[in-house]
């Protein structure tokens, strides 16, 4: 399910339409689904696409054509080899084309986030995770997820942007909209890291 708030981050960070957009790991589709009925052509690419999804089953390194803006959700993190990919992603946006980036950044996710996630999942009934120690989770997250440091290196070479914006991100992730405002009150209260980021960048021209 798309969260409300980030189909309004997205929507807010795009031009308007008509547009011709690149999603980078799409998913299931449904937010490259929510800016075509907005009047966006989306061309949206995900190595790991299901049928029917209207997702294409292909990697950022062997996206072909032209786009005037891209949208990464939660998926930079995860593309291999980074920095090639994100050459080729600059290759396909125009200059002043904006890429608009949601990403977990897995040097935030530490202990306490790790401690909290589970506990939630455990409220929640769920089994699946009852076993894992929070310290367990860290390692093995920051063993397979490029933290935002690395990503952001990556696209320096081609791509303007200043810090990212800082916010939840656990509740997105087997969790449920209703644990959001918990999720922001423990990181206001500095109980919990944020482990969500979002920047908005500018190809250079």
């Amino acid at each position: 399910m798309l969260p409300a708030e980030l189909a309004a981050f997205v929507r807010a960070a795009l031009p308007p339409p008509p547009l011709a957009v690149l999603e980078v790991g799409a998913g299931a589709g449904e937010l490259a689904a929510a800016l075509r009925e907005l009047g966006y052509t989306v061309t949206a690419i995900d190595p790991a696409a299901e049928p029917d999804t209207g997702v294409e089953p292909v990697a950022l390194r062997d996206v072909q054509g032209g786009f005037d803006a891209a949208v990464a959700i939660v998926s930079l993190h995860h593309v291999e080899p980074l920095a090639e990919s994100c050459a080729r992603l600059a290759e396909v946006l125009g200059a002043g084309a904006r890429l608009v980036i949601d990403e977990l950044d897995a040097a935030m996710f530490d202990e306490r986030a790790a401690s909290w996630w589970l506990a939630q999942r455990r409220a929640l009934g769920a089994e699946d995770d009852h076993d894992q120690a929070p310290a367990e989770m860290v390692a093995g997250l920051r063993e397979h997820v490029a933290p935002w440091n690395d990503v952001a290196a990556a696209l320096a070479p081609a791509f303007a942007f200043g810090e990212p914006v800082r916010g939840p991100y656990l509740y997105r992730w087997k969790l449920g909209p209703e644990l959001r405002d918990a999720e922001e009150a423990a990181i206001a209260a500095g109980s919990l890291p944020a482990t969500g980021a979002r920047v908005i960048a500018v190809r250079r021209g």
